[in-house]
């Protein structure tokens, strides 16, 4: 199931779902499955006023460098892009995380202007794709208001505005669509929310740029689909709300999540195994995500409420009087204090339960979540440790996921696990070995996860280098975890000795990444 999972996603990042950015941008967010679409009357909406609208979209200039996930110890060579962005209530600019992530400089210029005015971020969350500007020069806001959003969600079929700038052109551009669906899906690094589906067209550099039904916004643009024309994903403005409220403190947290497994409880077998009464509806836990006695869900528990919100037989609660969604959403409604209060059915008998809550679990391999890779030079060999972006760099093709799945490596086998105390996260191989006589008729060990160093079992990058750095014997001793693959040996003194040499030719600064290099060094 889970290579199956992870092939799904790797390819739907590769051919699915863009970002609406005038460069290649990073994978889309997971889609969930869709509920069945909702439906309402059609609204005459027209588009506002154009000076309106014109002096409160900007465009976005961003000079980004990412991480080069096959040589760790480097960024990729600096990439310009362009999205857009909207002003918001004080003196900020909202717009995309994958417009401005990994950006070292960011300049934002408005409608009709010649200037481009140098903006840094001061708040990014890379699961919900949502970012905040600050400007150096607050009397850019002196003429140009804030937009207005609107306080509900647009209805089924309502017509709807994207103002942006999409490549092709220097001025504001706007398209005309209606809402298709809404819906709660995955967005990606482990985080969901509400996501409005339009037909108006979304291009490339549209990202940031806001979504206007009458005279408000609904929301910011952020991508769309590349297998279907006219699809375009819009972030409502509840989860723009749900973001301002969080980094209000200068730092996001994330929302509450719900960690248990859930299933439908369609299935009549099922429901007589369960001895249900036809008047009981809701979604069966089928795996809690503890199983300690003090855990408030059990295995065969109903879920029957969210709060005061009823979920129903497929896992959905109602949004309005024509919208379903699944019952996550509610979660991120009814949370207190870290608990989500639940109405269940256990052994028959309705009670009512707290759940913690928390943002998304700590997971065997994690997100670089805006960073840059930890790595360690070791003789001819470079470590870093497994990320989901380097998951997605190594397993883009199905043909290394079916090798990696038949070699049973743990990069397939524990995707989604949990870290555990005897292995708080896997340590691979980053790339192919520096040439050196040190490795002469060894395979090349790309992506192999190292399992032991001399009998050491390895939990981290950073045991790793402290094993390295604390072994007195006469050779190194790889042994990798995987069902196929050589054991490597190399001469500790030599391979030591060899490791400046390797670095000044292969133009690398530092034997390792300023974390791992304390480790090195003792400290």
């Amino acid at each position: 199931m889970k290579t199956a999972r992870l092939a799904a996603a790797v390819a739907f990042a590769l051919a699915g779902l863009v970002h609406a950015q005038d460069t290649t941008p990073p994978p889309a967010p997971t889609p969930a499955t869709p509920p069945s679409p909702a439906t309402a009357t059609p609204s005459a909406t027209t588009a506002p006023a154009l000076p309106a609208i014109e002096n409160s979209v900007v465009k976005i200039f961003a000079t980004v460098r990412r991480p080069d996930l096959y040589k760790p110890w480097a960024k990729q060579s600096p990439a310009d892009v362009t999205g857009s962005g909207v002003i918001i209530e004080g003196r900020r600019i909202l717009t995309n995380a994958h417009v401005v992530g990994y950006a070292s400089q960011v300049e934002v210029q408005a409608s009709q202007s010649g200037d481009k005015v140098p903006a840094k971020v001061i708040a990014l969350a890379r699961g919900l794709d949502l970012a905040v500007l600050e400007l150096e020069d607050p009397s850019f806001f002196d003429k140009r208001p804030p937009v207005q959003r609107a306080a509900v969600l647009p209805d089924v079929r309502e017509a709807v505005y994207a103002y942006g700038y999409p490549v092709g052109g220097n001025s504001l551009s706007t398209t005309r669509g209606i809402v298709s669906r809404v819906e709660f899906v995955g967005y990606g690094s482990f985080s969901s929310g509400l996501r409005i589906q339009i037909d108006a067209p979304i291009n490339p550099g549209n990202s940031g740029g806001p979504v206007i039904a009458g005279d408000k916004m609904i929301g910011l643009a952020f991508s769309m689909a590349t297998n279907a024309q006219n699809i375009g994903y819009v972030i409502p403005n509840e989860e723009i709300e749900l973001f301002l409220k969080d980094v209000a403190d200068g730092r996001y947290d994330g929302k509450p999540l719900l960690h248990d497994s859930t299933q439908t409880l369609e299935n009549p077998a099922l429901r007589q195994y369960l001895k249900l009464e036809k008047s009981v509806e809701g979604a069966m836990v089928h795996r809690p995500y503890k199983k300690d006695a003090s855990w408030p869900l059990k295995e065969g528990d109903i879920i029957t409420h969210i709060g005061e919100h009823a979920v129903d037989n497929q896992g959905m609660v109602k949004l309005g009087s024509n919208l379903r969604v699944r019952f996550q959403y509610r979660i991120q409604q009814v949370a207190k204090n870290g608990k989500v209060p639940m109405t269940i059915v256990r052994g028959g008998k309705p009670m009512q339960v707290e759940v913690p809550a928390s943002g998304p679990r700590p997971l065997l391999i994690p997100d670089l979540n805006g960073g840059y890779p930890s790595y360690f030079v070791y003789g001819p060999v470079a470590f870093t440790r497994a990320t989901t972006e380097f998951m997605a760099f190594l397993l883009g093709s199905s043909g290394a996921m079916a090798a990696y799945s038949f070699n049973d490596s743990p990069l397939v086998t524990h995707l989604g696990d949990s870290p555990e105390g005897a292995r708080e996260e896997l340590v691979v191989i980053s790339s192919p070995f520096f040439p050196h006589k040190l490795v002469t008729g060894y395979s090349n060990r790309f992506g192999s996860v190292v399992d032991t160093v001399n009998g050491v079992k390895i939990r981290s990058l950073a045991h790793l280098v402290s094993t390295l750095r604390d072994l007195k014997d006469e050779h190194v001793v790889f042994k990798f975890d995987q069902r196929y693959g050589e054991t490597m040996i190399l001469p500790r003194k030599a391979a030591l000795d060899a490791t400046e040499g390797i670095l000044s030719d292969n133009g690398i600064r530092t034997q390792g990444s300023e974390d791992m290099m304390k480790v090195w060094g003792g400290k």
